[in-house]
């Protein structure tokens, strides 16, 4: 996603920030501002204004609404959705009427269908232009190889946040500018200075200080972890360890998958996932020259694992598990963290349609526009098949008790 916005990310403020708006603006125009965590998909995100994304519709106008079978399938992750939205006095009345289902309701699609055109409307996220087809792509949380001592196999470090990284929130000294961020790092005489690239922490990571969570035997599987946001590492014993995002050095992101098809190694249609991992184990030695050309390197975190639901997916940026083939990472400029969403496109690769019902319960850096979506696969190998081969074009419904319509975002 890169990776979706996780709410345990640190985005603390170093306490001098009065001593460093001087040097602030140098720092932004330099190229080290970040507004969001790395990006969830191989393109490099634009700025979108959004303006009033949101048009009435009707129940009638969601293709596949219908269908039984959807609704309760997506019914848990409401759940969850409710859990992080349920004390917020504008989605109070539809999660404490969602939770008051009883487990014969809950497996009944009337009683859910009634449930949500009871306690919801629908508006179809539309474009500035009034357009509403927009991109669908895919992201999981993949099973890495390693172990928690380097070896001749584990070479490659996971690193956590280094103690020198410093996020300063802008909106705390501009107004106008809040939810956008600098980092960077202190120079001699205090002076904010961009933080190390990619290449630069490889070259020489021990002026990092980062502690080391894990190593990985395979250094594209690694990249791909920092793209993703969250994963597991298999240990030799058995046992596994989760990571997720914790912070970013600040740099902006550049698409591996378009430097090799500037480079005429891949194509357009050959430059997916599985295509650039299938070049890099033919090409070991040009790997690392390649990693460089990103100059954005993601830190992680260990993340807890509940021991009564080990293998629940990552949190997201609601702060609740994602549920696989049911939450989606979204602009929430546009759609409203939390909201259920109903979701009409097709299948990775194909023409076979996918209607069904989501919860938006991510975000992520990539993920730019009213009718934009990354769709969470779920975990391991066959999850990362079909995200890496996702990229649809569809139409998306957000579902919003009406005390929390936005009124300034609802078309005319």
């Amino acid at each position: 996603m890169t990776r979706p916005n996780f709410p345990s990310a640190h985005h603390t403020v170093f306490p001098g920030l009065g001593l460093l708006a001087a040097s602030l603006s140098a720092v932004f125009l330099a190229g080290c501002a970040t507004t969001e965590c790395p990006p969830c998909a191989p393109e490099k995100p634009v700025a979108i204004q959004i303006i009033k994304p949101l048009k009435p519709a009707n129940w009638s106008d969601l293709p596949g609404w219908s269908d039984d079978k959807t609704l309760v399938e997506a019914f848990p992750a409401q759940l969850q959705s409710c859990n992080a939205l349920g004390k917020k006095p504008t989605w109070q009345e539809a999660c404490t009427a969602a939770k008051a289902l009883s487990d014969s309701q809950r497996k009944d699609p009337s009683a859910l269908r009634a449930y949500y055109q009871k306690h919801y409307k629908p508006y179809q996220l539309v474009q500035n232009d009034g357009a509403g087809n927009g991109l669908f792509t895919g992201y999981y949380e993949p099973l890495l190889q390693g172990a928690k001592e380097q070896n001749g196999k584990a070479r490659y470090p996971i690193y956590g946040t280094p103690p020198d990284l410093l996020t300063i929130e802008l909106g705390d000294l501009f107004p106008e500018l809040k939810g956008k961020r600098v980092r960077g790092r202190l120079a001699d005489g205090n002076k904010v200075i961009p933080y190390w690239t990619r290449e630069q922490i490889e070259a020489n990571p021990t002026r990092m200080h980062a502690k080391t969570l894990a190593w990985v035997d395979d250094a594209i599987e690694l990249f791909f972890l920092q793209i993703q946001g969250s994963g597991r590492v298999q240990m030799p014993d058995g046992s596994r360890l989760r990571v997720g995002y914790a912070d970013q050095n600040g740099q902006p992101y550049q698409s591996i998958g378009s430097v090799l098809i500037k480079q005429g190694a891949l194509t357009k249609d050959t430059a997916s996932m599985q295509g650039i991992q299938n070049w890099a184990r033919n090409n070991p030695a040009k790997v690392q020259s390649l990693l460089n050309a990103n100059p954005s390197y993601v830190f992680f975190r260990i993340l807890p694992t509940d021991p009564n639901n080990p293998d629940a997916g990552p949190p997201g940026a609601l702060g609740v598990p994602l549920t696989p083939g049911r939450s989606i990472a979204i602009d929430p400029r546009a759609t409203p963290l939390g909201a259920p969403v109903w979701l009409d496109t097709t299948y990775p690769n194909s023409n076979k349609p996918m209607q069904r019902l989501v919860l938006a319960q991510d975000t992520g850096g990539a993920i730019k526009g009213a009718v934009r979506a990354d769709f969470f696969w779920g975990f391991g190998a066959e999850a990362g098949k079909e995200a890496g081969r996702m990229k649809q074009s569809g139409q998306m419904w957000a579902l919003l008790p009406p005390a929390a319509v936005p009124a300034d975002k609802v078309r005319d």
